[in-house]
């Protein structure tokens, strides 16, 4: 029994062990500048943020040296009734009084848990354990099925909470079953071929929605900033056509070009199937523009929109609406080079109240101001690592289920801290997302850590196929 766990030992990762300990020591150290208070200095009073995020990485690394000592096959057999737990938080969360225009909070007083935070470990383990199943390479299309549509039904919970930012947190599970070789086409072959009378294989679509998800980002940011607007034009006196509308009338022109060009010079052979496509890619098109202007009009709060239009340029920050992204990117470029040094920080700093939220959102911009340019490379840099480490151990697991959720765990965290730092530095709008191990938070540092253990837990059982 020694040899084993001796052996256990040996293949445990210290390296990224020891990454993601010296990025919670370097978060702590800042979150301690970011909440100075000098009247309650001691590190360790759980009066102050400081103390409390320490307490609660207390609380997250005994949870996860707890899931640590259970054996990885156990691990994968409670992920369903873990996942089911979460799940019922989600809901009984929705009957809470909002906070700050959220109900994304369960407890009592001070102390609270959020459930989306943990939803992401928990749905993290759940899709891996879904692809896991069944002996063949080839994911089954009720695999298929049944692991987009937990994704769904999770991030529906998830938009009912008005939690946006974890809703597009969620959107990385997609890569995750790119990955794997799990599509949309089982979905859309079922829409074309049993309900659009077509005898269709496989749709280009389907197989390569991460390109088209790509093309539906853009195509959204062209559709937001054109759909409330007006236009005005000589040949439609006294008429004003809304920016949707334009939309759909480009639309429409554009698919009319197209049908004159295959009648002309296409082959009749294949022109039924051109014209096809076309009719559909010119539904979806219009449908898509309509959804996102309707919900743009009339899903999205005031403040959502105003974040939209300030980020897209469509109106001038003259009543400070976008204040705390603009104070953030002050202090990020007040750092300089080699910055103003550990609790020198003048826009960042606690006692210059600059940059609200600025132990959560906007942590990156307290560091950015004190260590400049070069620690902020250090940060990236280490940020980094830690996640080529995730893509390392993702590809060495024998177990399909823990390299599945190696890469579930490596796009959460990619995702956060791309988010993150593009909201401090102006690219991105802010939506509320924390960086990983330094944004004060019990809820997320503990689903962080948790995540940690058990990956470095599966890892360390790699040679073993669950």
């Amino acid at each position: 029994m020694s040899d084993r766990s001796l052996t256990k030992k040996e293949q445990w990762d210290w390296w990224t062990t020891l990454i993601v300990a010296l990025l919670v020591i370097m978060g702590v150290t800042n979150l301690y500048s970011a909440a100075y208070n000098p009247d309650r200095p001691f590190l360790f009073d759980f009066g102050t943020l400081y103390g409390k995020q320490i307490m609660w990485i207390g609380v997250g690394t005994f949870m996860g040296v707890i899931a640590a000592l259970i054996d990885a096959d156990y691990i994968r057999k409670l992920t369903p009734i873990a996942f089911g737990v979460v799940i019922f938080l989600l809901i009984a969360v929705l009957f809470t009084k909002p906070i700050n225009g959220a109900r994304s909070w369960l407890g009592v007083g001070p102390f609270g848990i959020q459930p989306s935070e943990f939803s992401k470990l928990t749905t993290s383990l759940m899709i891996a354990f879904l692809i896991a199943q069944g002996r063949s390479k080839q994911v089954s299309r009720k695999t298929v099925i049944f692991v987009i549509g937990l994704v769904l039904v999770t991030m529906s919970l998830i938009l009912l909470q008005n939690d946006t930012g974890t809703f597009l947190v969620f959107t990385a599970f997609f890569f995750v079953m790119y990955r794997e070789g799990i599509t949309f086409d089982p979905i859309i072959l079922f829409v074309f071929n049993n309900l659009l009378g077509f005898r269709l294989k496989r749709t280009w679509v389907g197989v390569h929605f991460i390109p088209v998800l790509f093309v539906v980002i853009f195509f959204s940011i062209i559709t937001l900033y054109f759909t409330e607007s007006v236009h005005r034009f000589s040949f439609l006196p006294g008429f004003d056509v809304p920016g949707w509308a334009l939309l759909i009338a480009i639309l429409t022109i554009i698919f009319v070009l197209a049908v004159v060009l295959v009648r002309n010079f296409i082959s009749q052979r294949v022109r039924r199937r051109f014209i096809s496509i076309a009719m559909i890619v010119y539904f979806v098109s219009i449908g898509f523009v309509g959804t996102i202007s309707y919900a743009y009009l009339n899903v999205l709060q005031s403040h959502q929109k105003v974040r939209i239009d300030l980020w897209l340029g469509k109106i001038e920050d003259k009543d400070g609406k976008d204040y705390n992204r603009n104070r953030a990117l002050a202090a990020v470029g007040s750092g300089g080079f080699s910055g103003a040094g550990y609790q020198e920080a003048l826009l960042a700093s606690p006692r210059s109240q600059h940059v609200p939220e600025s132990e959560t959102d906007f942590i990156f911009s307290v560091y950015a101001e004190e260590w400049g340019f070069m620690g902020s490379l250090l940060l990236v840099t280490l940020f980094t690592i830690l996640l080529i480490r995730l893509v390392v151990i993702a590809e060495r697991q024998k177990s399909r289920f823990a390299r599945v959720y190696a890469y579930a765990v490596m796009m959460i965290i990619f995702y956060h801290f791309a988010i993150n730092v593009g909201m401090n530095i102006g690219i991105i709008p802010v939506i509320g997302i924390p960086l990983p191990f330094f944004s004060y938070g019990g809820s997320s540092m503990m689903s962080f850590l948790m995540m940690m253990f058990i990956l470095l837990k599966l890892d360390s059982q790699r040679k073993e196929v669950l």
